[in-house]
């Protein structure tokens, strides 16, 4: 609020012209935030977060690969589920500053799903289904066909959350890309007004 005195000592009350501008910045930002559904992304990429880490359990039961051994799906779904919050929090309070973390934070996400899919592409390639061969003397009664199924349960489950992480890089870089033109927009209608 902005006060003058005139010389007749009438008192005049102005809105004050910083507020005014700070206040049109944080509702622009609001809505060109709700244009791309902050929440929308934030929600799809907290459920395919938590979808990665519990289909990704079943795994423990079988045989141990580096997959595994690494931890790939659960630091990446783990970095799924961070991302989501983020957006869902950055949706809640505008303000430049979530955006920018917000945006790190996805960058992160879809630089981690990639990588994740290279491990999982790997391991796929690495560990093969154990065949039964009929000449297999040396293993106990229905060893072959429990380690072939094991073999097929876990190549399956690998294709899922191999899948799922695709959906997640591509969740991940197209809200990467609006974060980033919002914040480039952001910044050219600061430095205008």
């Amino acid at each position: 609020m902005a006060v003058t005195v005139s010389s007749d000592l009438s008192v005049n009350v102005s809105e004050d012209q910083v507020v005014k501008k700070l206040t049109d910045k944080q509702e622009v930002l609001k809505e060109s935030l709700r244009k791309g559904e902050p929440k929308a992304m934030g929600i799809c990429q907290v459920m395919v977060g938590f979808m990665v880490i519990s289909y990704s359990i079943p795994l423990l039961s079988a045989e141990f690969t580096q997959l595994v051994w690494f931890g790939v799906p659960w630091w990446s779904g783990l970095t799924f589920v961070a991302a989501g919050t983020m957006a869902l929090v950055m949706e809640k309070r505008n303000s430049i500053q979530l955006v920018l973390a917000c945006l790190l934070i996805t960058i992160v996400a879809a630089f981690i799903s990639v990588l994740a899919l290279v491990f999982y592409f790997v391991d796929l390639l690495k560990n093969p289904e154990h065949k039964c061969m009929e000449n297999q003397t040396n293993l106990p009664e229905n060893t072959c066909e429990q380690l072939y199924h094991g073999s097929v349960f876990s190549k399956d489950m690998k294709s899922i959350l191999m899948c799922l992480t695709v959906v997640q890089t591509g969740i991940s870089s197209a809200f990467s890309y609006m974060l980033y033109s919002e914040r480039k927009r952001f910044i050219r209608y600061s430095l205008v007004n």
